[in-house]
């Protein structure tokens, strides 16, 4: 009789089940699409951040007062304290290893660099003073587990273009910097000199170097070489990580050492900045891990403010469809108020003739949010596409959560209009009155 009862109602009064099945329906549409790319716009903004650079420096704790002028280094570079290459693969075995998308070491140090392009019978020693940076282009990292890791300054520093290509690891090549190329006559295939305090090279240029900074008038090369120049094989000074992580909220700033026990696990298993640098730094001995602040207070500013935008969208769409469903429904209880006073007048009681006009409603939620959550992944995927160039995958997870969202706004929607049913006199309807 029950279902009889909900099959007759819906048979009879079609409009008002369509429209509000068709509000819910739009409702869930949009709540849908703004869920779909909140819970895929972190990752997928975090990993086009990564493009701004490394968000994490690696420097000796016992290293001397740096001299720095436009970031780059002008100490000696045999002057300061140094930390072992080898133990670069333990990166990849921190609880967030997965959050590391790249790394790469520095060594530099000043030389004096000139190509025979530079020199003339009236000036046979003109040089050009420079910074050499030593690093890792694309190097593999064997991993303490067995496995092996690829990394380099392409992924720590995706800014710089090269007109040519980058040098091989191990191999006497550079790639220079281009306004220092274009002062010293240097051209891609030919050899640039170094001379420096303790060796004097010739490397063969693969490419011109932009980056729009300091590096601009600087020489890239393998690290190996660098360190031969320092007479410190094996070491490196300066390292720079590109970590995927998540905005530091309030709870992420706390001193993890004024933490309760469960407070610190919870903040040591969240991808902040400052938990994946203490994990850094458990894993290198002697490492001081600083935070690029710049840049990681950038991406978590702007994370915040799109999820910020999305669930302000979510919100408006949830109040849209209670509000509809809530006019809906008492325009539905208004109608069937004589069949209300008849079914009390036969022996319903209260609860019963509120059960069924809520299954009825629920029965509408399924039916609503079911086709909400088909509608909203479309508008998902085009909007993913089009601002993310990637578009979020069905989720299990987000149509039980668009259905239990459905239902509520239901529930709610028409939380008046059957309490205003419920308490129905029989004998005053029936009369007319």
């Amino acid at each position: 009789m029950f279902i009889r009862l909900v099959a007759d109602s819906f048979s009879r009064r079609p409009r008002h089940k369509l429209l509000t099945g068709a509000a819910l329906a739009l409702g869930m549409a949009v709540t849908t699409a703004a869920l779909s790319v909140s819970l895929d716009v972190g990752d997928r903004l975090a990993r086009e951040f990564r493009s701004l650079g490394a968000n994490l420096l690696v420097t000796p704790q016992a290293d001397s007062l740096p001299l720095e002028i436009g970031g780059v280094d002008y100490r000696p570079v045999n002057a300061g304290a140094y930390l072992p290459e080898s133990d670069l693969g333990k990166l990849k075995t921190i609880f967030w290893r997965n959050n590391i998308v790249g790394f790469a070491p520095a060594l530099e140090g000043p030389v004096d660099a000139w190509t025979k392009s530079s020199q003339t019978y009236s000036t046979p020693g003109i040089n050009a003073h420079a910074t050499l940076i030593g690093t890792w282009a694309s190097h593999i990292v064997s991993v303490p587990d067995g496995s092996s890791f690829v990394t380099g300054i392409e992924k720590t520093n995706p800014w710089w273009q090269v007109e040519g290509r980058w040098f091989k690891d191990g191999a006497e090549e550079c790639v220079v910097g281009k306004s220092l190329a274009a002062r010293s006559g240097v051209k891609i295939g030919g050899a640039l000199h170094i001379n420096a305090a303790r060796n004097n090279l010739s490397l063969l240029v693969t490419g011109i170097l932009s980056g729009g900074g300091p590096e601009d008038e600087t020489i890239v090369a393998p690290i190996t070489i660098a360190q031969e120049i320092a007479g410190k094989p094996g070491e490196y000074r300066r390292l720079y990580v590109s970590a995927l992580t998540k905005p530091e909220d309030e709870f992420g700033r706390r001193d993890p050492n004024t933490l309760a026990p469960g407070d610190y696990e919870r903040w040591y298993c969240t991808p902040y900045i400052s938990s994946i640098a203490l994990q850094i730094k458990q894993v290198l001995p002697g490492a001081d891990v600083r935070v690029i602040r710049r840049v990681a207070e950038g991406e978590g500013a702007i994370l915040t403010r799109v999820r910020t935008l999305l669930w302000l969208v979510t919100f408006a769409s949830l109040l849209a469809a209670a509000l509809a469903v809530g006019a809906s429904s008492a325009a539905s209880v208004i109608e069937r108020r004589t069949e209300i006073g008849l079914m009390k007048a036969l022996g319903a009681g209260s609860g019963t003739v509120g059960f069924l006009l809520a299954a009825e409603q629920l029965l509408l939620a399924l039916l609503g949010g079911g086709l909400g959550y088909a509608l909203g992944i479309l508008l998902a995927r085009l909007v993913g596409q089009k601002i993310f160039g990637a578009a979020p995958e069905f989720s299990f997870l987000v149509l039980a959560v668009i259905v239990g969202l459905a239902a509520v706004v239901t529930l709610l929607g028409s939380a008046i209009p059957l309490r205003r049913a419920s308490r129905y006199e029989p004998a005053p309807i029936l009369r007319g009155e």
